[in-house]
């Protein structure tokens, strides 16, 4: 008999959880342009919108707090955030950032000229904004099995070696600043990257004098994962793989908000004396002084902390089985989702849900919006409105991959909260066919899915709910 556990913490506090009635999600829905990253966070039931900045912190993490040094300059808990992230990550140099994007704001500025071109492992929506913002053009070098939802590859994360060899040839490694891995890759799923393809990509860029930069932001549960399924890492504990992932890169950005478990913050590191050197400068410039970098004294000493907890074997295994028991029960109900079940979220697969629309009726966005309106759950749209438009032809980049994610929260609920979100989600599946697509009236220019309104392009949408 397989004996169940538990979670591996207790609950000291509690916050009432909101129980609209159906018109009143009907009415929030509408104030916020079916849009969820607009509805108002009172107005939701269980919030699945995004790990950034959710987490739970721990007793320790709070009673950190207390002992912030708030020094404008030399703070002591900026050398406390700096030796944990030497430690456990295994960089020379750190760099405090308000979140992940102050990180991404700086290396792209540093790193990139106009004409360059960034290769990875596909696109973040914030990483490639910063990236072409300075001139470059991000090139799409992830496997292909990562575009295909149904494909049961254990490292769907993974470089293809190949296109990233005839880009170099194509372009001139002298026009290729980095190459920018993400483990894990989240618009593929939450899918991981495997230590073999990180090693074998990175002897290959410094074979041409590229440096390898990682999105080191869920790269805890990338090590969990490959811990699970690589050969010979059965037995390793995840701060030794994670130390190992990391030492095939010669930077990261980090948005702490997430494996670093606190609300606010990150960090940019590196190895290289000169261009640490040229990042204090920015980080003076765009986020404040290099011993905080827009960080308070105490959200540095709770992300010192929370450094050290998220490499707990115990933690990062419920972490990873929470998301997978969500995951199951809909891959069970035959529910079309990213398999196999990534690392932060389960991905519901909007093409296949709503094969009744045509992409440009924004499906995923239509999918989110429905699952709010069924049960007050908030998802996130991860396809054609992420995806944004093309430079050059003004259409929109149409991704093979059109998502909903619902991304879990760390040490924020339980598994009956899981139970729940399954059961509308499976639903919704069975009246699939009477969701309507949706026509976008606001469109912003940069980043559009966090700001674009969206209306019905049928009343049927209302029929979708339980009275």
């Amino acid at each position: 008999m397989i004996r169940r556990t538990a979670e591996p913490y207790k609950i000291k506090a509690v916050e009432p959880l909101a129980m609209l009635t159906y018109e009143e999600r009907k009415e929030a829905l509408d104030r916020a342009g079916y849009n969820t990253f607009l509805i108002e966070s009172q107005d939701v039931y269980i919030d699945l919108l995004t790990d950034s900045g959710t987490s739970a912190m721990s007793d320790r993490q709070w009673g950190s707090l207390m002992v912030g040094d708030e020094a404008y300059a030399g703070s002591k808990s900026w050398k406390r955030l700096e030796q944990a992230v030497r430690e456990i990550y295994g960089y020379k140099y750190v760099l405090p950032t308000h979140q992940g994007r102050g990180a991404e704001n700086i290396l792209s500025q540093l790193k990139i000229k106009p004409g360059d071109v960034v290769p990875g492992n596909m696109y973040f929506t914030t990483t490639r904004a910063h990236q072409e913002l300075n001139g470059a053009r991000f090139v799409d070098i992830i496997i292909e099995e990562a575009h295909d939802s149904t494909t049961e590859h254990p490292f769907k994360g993974n470089i293809d070696l190949s296109k990233l060899q005839a880009l170099i040839q194509e372009v001139g490694a002298e026009l290729i600043p980095y190459v920018c891995v993400a483990v894990t890759v989240n618009m593929a799923g939450g899918q991981p990257v495997s230590m073999k393809n990180m090693r074998e990509v990175y002897n290959l860029c410094k074979s041409y004098g590229i440096d390898v930069m990682f999105d080191a932001t869920r790269c805890v549960e990338n090590a969990y994962i490959i811990k699970e399924r690589e050969a010979g890492y059965e037995n390793h504990r995840i701060k030794d793989i994670l130390k190992e992932m990391l030492s095939y890169s010669d930077g990261c950005t980090m948005s702490g908000k997430k494996d670093c478990l606190v609300n606010i913050g990150g960090f940019l590191a590196m190895n290289d004396e000169e261009l640490y050197a040229r990042s204090r400068e920015l980080v003076v410039v765009y986020e404040g002084m290099p011993s905080y970098g827009g960080m308070a004294g105490r959200d540095m000493e709770a992300m010192a902390q929370g450094i050290y907890e998220s490499i707990d074997d115990h933690y990062i295994h419920h972490r990873i089985q929470q998301v997978r028991y969500l995951g199951q029960q809909l891959i069970d109900a035959g529910i079309p989702v990213v398999q196999p079940i990534g690392g932060h979220a389960v991905y519901l697969d909007a093409r296949q849900f709503l094969s009744h629309l045509d992409q440009e009726e924004f499906p995923a966005q239509a999918l989110a919006a429905a699952l709010y309106l069924d049960s007050g759950v908030r998802a996130m749209e991860r396809g054609i409105v992420s995806a944004g438009r093309n430079k050059e032809t003004g259409e929109h980049n149409k991704p093979k991959l059109e998502l909903v994610r619902l991304t879990i929260p760390r040490r924020v609920y339980t598994n009956n909260h899981m139970d729940v979100v399954a059961d509308s989600v499976m639903a919704l599946y069975e009246k699939r066919n009477q969701i309507s697509g949706l026509r976008m009236d606001y469109e912003p220019p940069t980043l559009r899915f966090f700001n674009a309104r969206f209306s019905p392009l049928s009343e049927d949408l209302r029929l979708i709910a339980e009275e």
